[in-house]
Parts: structure tokens; C-alpha cells; sequence
């Protein structure tokens, strides 16, 4: 099973997302763009793990303690830069409590053997990648310069600052991901709700 925990993204935000996109596609047709349906905020990649894993990680998760934030989607990018871009994203921001809900679950599931983050959490929404490139935000000696999003940096350059709302996180995920000819599919296992401090829950 492949596996990652993520938050899910309220309905409202994720349809001004997927009209943008459709609005914006064209300027890169190259690149390979994500289904708005599939937009989520990892807060851990797992990797491939066997169904047991699965359950233990479960377990780990439901003692994680949290309470809801809130966080924004505004703003864009490109990785690793702008002229030789292999990812198109957009930017998530929000107060200490979401990196702080990251690194709990990065302990949480150190426990069981899965290896920490090796670089800082730096949350954002891919929204589109360059075909046949990598995902990772971290310059490679493959990266030059190239025009994929040549277009489309132009276009953005011109309107008025992106902003798709703000929401509240009141739970997080953990998604199994399944490839399939369309692309990835996730589903999700299992909820953790996200509690006020000196909440209770018997």
C-alpha cells in the first residue's frame, strides 16, 4: 500500500482552484496537470508500506493531539525557478500550528521505523509539472532552462494576486494512492479529528 497523510481541502476552495485551472491550462499545454479532485496538503509521504503498517500507523496517529488552524491558499510559484521550472504550485500559508501538526505526525510515525523529513516542511498544492520531471523542489543537475511555463509565468505575472480562500482544519487523513491510467488515485482510510485543547473525547 502506498501511503501518505494529508488534510483534505474544503469544497468551496477547491472549486475556485479547478475554474482557475480550467482558465489557465492552455498557457502550458505541456505540462501534466493535476486534477483539482486530487488537490490535498500532504503533511507526510509514508511510501510503500504492507497492510499492518497501515494499522499501526493508525494506531500512532489517533494519539496525535492537535487543535484546528486555520490556513490560506495564495500566491504561486514555480520549482526550482521560474525559468527552469519543473513545477508549477500554489502557496499555503498559515500560523506555527501546521508545521507544528507536520512535525508531530513526522514523530509519530519515526516510531515505527519510518524515516524523518530530511528538509524543512514547506507546504503548497502542485498544481502542474513539466513532463517527464521531477516533483522535488531541490535543483538537479538535469534542471536548464526550459519554456514550458513560459506562457503561462507571463500571464500570471499580469493579473492581480491569486487568493482562493481561507478554511479551518478540523481533521487529517491517512490516504492510500493508487496509480491507475488517469493517474493517481487516493482514498481515504481513516480520519483524525483535529481537537480544541482540553477537549475530551471518552
Amino acid at each position: 500500500m502506498r501511503l501518505f497523510i494529508a488534510l483534505d481541502i474544503d469544497d468551496a476552495i477547491r472549486e475556485k482552484i479547478r475554474a482557475f485551472l480550467e482558465g489557465v491550462r492552455g498557457f502550458a499545454p505541456d505540462a501534466r496537470w493535476v486534477r483539482s479532485e486530487s488537490l490535498h496538503v500532504t503533511l507526510k509521504f509514508v511510501g510503500e508500506k504492507p497492510a499492518e503498517t497501515a494499522d499501526a500507523i493508525t494506531s500512532a496517529l489517533a494519539k496525535v493531539a492537535a487543535s484546528p488552524f486555520e490556513l490560506s491558499f495564495r500566491g504561486y510559484g514555480f520549482f526550482p525557478t521560474p525559468k527552469s521550472a519543473r513545477v508549477f504550485w500554489m502557496g499555503i500559508q498559515s500560523g506555527p500550528e501546521l508545521a507544528g501538526l507536520a512535525a508531530t505526525i513526522d514523530s509519530a510515525t519515526a516510531t515505527l521505523g519510518i524515516p524523518n523529513e530530511d528538509r524543512a516542511f514547506s507546504p503548497h498544492l502542485t498544481l502542474a509539472r513539466r513532463g517527464g520531471g521531477s516533483g522535488s523542489p531541490r535543483w538537479s543537475k538535469a534542471d536548464s532552462p526550459n519554456k514550458t511555463f513560459e506562457r503561462l509565468s507571463g500571464k500570471l505575472a499580469a493579473m492581480s494576486s491569486l487568493d482562493f480562500g481561507t478554511m479551518t482544519a478540523r481533521e487529517f487523513f491517512l490516504y492510500q494512492s493508487q496509480l491507475s491510467r488517469e493517474g493517481s488515485r487516493y482514498t481515504k482510510l481513516e480520519a483524525f479529528p483535529l481537537r480544541e485543547s482540553g477537549s475530551h473525547v471518552p
